[in-house]
């Protein structure tokens, strides 16, 4: 186990447009606001045809290859996840979200790209004084995060 430790700085509200992509939109606005580290938490509605990576095709390959799944018809959505800049410094977001619609639920990473149905209210809240970085693993090819000089480690 690895860790680091930090704290709360600021907290953005923010209203995702109809057509907004996401992680697109919020890499873009974290990038602009200078926010290194977050915690995201999402809710609202998602566009038809909207892509969710919902798991490997075989859980025994590395790498892995990823299963995505598409969207039929609008979903509602809620999700957490974190975002943590990559080696380049460049903010990415790892957020998973549960999309309903009638009795059916997928729930998977928006990495594979979600689209802003009509509002998507996103909270980020900064976190600041964290030493981690998001580091592309050679063996799974994911970027996995990645607690730094000033991390502690755990055995």
């Amino acid at each position: 186990m690895q860790y680091t430790e930090g704290q709360i700085g600021r907290v953005f509200a923010i209203r995702l447009e109809h057509g907004d992509p996401m992680p697109q939109a919020l890499e873009d606005f974290a990038a602009e606001k200078g926010v290194r580290s977050g915690l995201v938490i999402l809710v609202g509605g998602v566009e038809d045809g909207s892509r969710l990576v919902v798991g490997p095709e075989d859980g025994e390959s590395l790498p892995p290859v990823p299963q995505v799944g598409t969207l039929k018809g609008v979903h509602e959505a809620a999700g957490v996840g974190t975002l943590f800049p990559d080696e380049s410094g460049k903010p990415v977001l790892h957020l998973h979200a549960a999309c309903g619609r009638g009795e059916k639920t997928v729930t998977g990473c928006i990495r594979a790209g979600i689209v802003t149905w009509h509002v998507l209210e996103v909270l980020l809240v900064e976190l600041t004084g964290l030493d981690a970085v998001r580091v592309a693993d050679p063996v799974t090819k994911f970027q996995l995060l990645r607690c730094g000089e000033g991390s502690r480690e755990q055995a």
